[in-house]
């Protein structure tokens, strides 16, 4: 079979993991495998193991013989004609090539790739959605609701990472999605149940790991809540892993706060490494799909906090796997703080419960099982 996969996302993230393994696990079953993508980074090791299989990879965000910094400065200063270079960097080799059986448009949000998905539906190609994530902060316009539904409507299936983004878009849309979903995201930890625990006789370390971008992330209500006195007192430390545009903005404002048990150490490739240092994860997001580094850190059996966003109440349960924060605020986030740190003693039993609570709702290898369905979709069109 021949499979087209497509990601409008200018970085790479989390998002980006689904469909690259997917991909990877379908060119080395022997299907044809080709790949269209903005900004392309051939340091990630997903493009170099793609490449490596032989699938052709094209950057939606380059003009031939136009240099980087140049067409970068464009971008920026016309994104609507970004958008536009981008539909004709994908339009014109799927109108001239053979062709594919599906294509597979990814977005990071559920509604940020419709244009790329519409290429495929004015082209009369069929394809596929992935939304890897659903937000009250991120309302398709009026303007673009009328493209974004024949979108979703056309395609062969809708797929989302959790059941609150696949609600949450026919909420926005206005209609029942009738082929939509759920699908898991591959995973960067080992499957098998980790069984060491950081020496926590000194103080207790959190991570929050993600995006540097407080919008969706909510780094600010962290920093705000760990100013408070009562935590400014206790042996407790938190660590902020990843980058991102607002980075100097959050360093800055831990240190206006005269935060001394806060670090910033960048983004860390091993994330298992991550959690051989610390008791827990701290996720105080305002928006989430299915969060990755939840995900992770339950497979790795350490406590996590979190926000009640997304799809983060699908697989947590608060109290016996978690902590939750009802909403993204500061005095939520503070209360679900100070119960898990009243709990603090059983930390490493409910990351053991975490563990294997989490074992009976992901699978071992989600790209192996996302690849199964798209070649059955496929085959299930050809038997019609």
């Amino acid at each position: 079979m021949r499979f087209v996969f497509v990601s409008g996302n200018r970085t790479w993230g989390g998002s980006e993991e689904l469909w690259s393994a997917t991909a990877a696990v379908l060119a080395a079953d022997g299907h044809g495998v080709t790949v269209f993508k903005s900004g392309i980074d051939d340091s990630e090791p997903r493009i170099q193991s793609l490449r490596a299989l032989a699938c052709p990879i094209r950057d939606l965000a380059r003009f031939p013989l136009m240099p980087k910094r140049l067409f970068k400065l464009i971008r920026f200063l016309s994104s609507g004609g970004a958008y536009a270079h981008e539909m004709l960097r994908l339009l014109i080799p799927l109108a001239l090539s053979r062709r594919p059986d599906l294509v597979v448009v990814s977005q990071g949000g559920n509604y940020d790739g419709f244009f790329l998905a519409e290429v495929c539906r004015r082209l009369s190609l069929p394809y596929a959605i992935v939304s890897q994530k659903a937000s009250e902060l991120y309302w398709p316009a009026d303007w673009q609701q009328a493209t974004i539904a024949s979108v979703y409507r056309s395609a062969r299936a809708c797929f989302f990472v959790s059941e609150n983004n696949r609600q949450l878009t026919e909420e926005q849309l206005g209609f029942r999605l009738q082929r939509a979903t759920v699908v898991r995201n591959p995973f960067l930890v080992d499957w098998k149940p980790r069984t060491d625990w950081p020496d926590d006789s000194r103080e207790r370390r959190l991570a929050c790991i993600g995006r540097l971008h407080p919008k969706e992330k909510g780094q600010d209500l962290l920093l705000r809540v760990l100013a408070r006195r009562h935590w400014r007192d206790r042996p407790l430390s938190v660590t902020f892993y990843g980058d991102g545009l607002q980075r100097a903005s959050l360093q800055r404002m831990a240190h206006n706060l005269g935060l001394a048990n806060v670090k910033f150490a960048g983004f860390v490739r091993d994330v298992s490494g991550i959690w051989s240092d610390q008791h827990g994860l701290v996720l105080p997001s305002r928006c989430e799909g299915l969060p990755l580094v939840l995900v992770e850190a339950m497979l790795s059996g350490r406590v996590a906090i979190v926000t009640n966003v997304g799809g983060t109440g699908e697989v947590v349960e608060d109290g016996a796997t978690a902590y939750v924060a009802s909403a993204p605020t500061e005095d939520a986030l503070d209360n679900a703080m100070e119960r898990a740190w009243s709990e603090r003693h059983r930390w490493r039993e409910i990351g053991t419960e975490a563990a294997a609570r989490i074992r009976t709702l992901i699978p071992r290898e989600p790209e192996r099982c996302f690849a199964t369905r798209l070649v059955e979709l496929v085959s299930s069109a050809e038997a019609l």
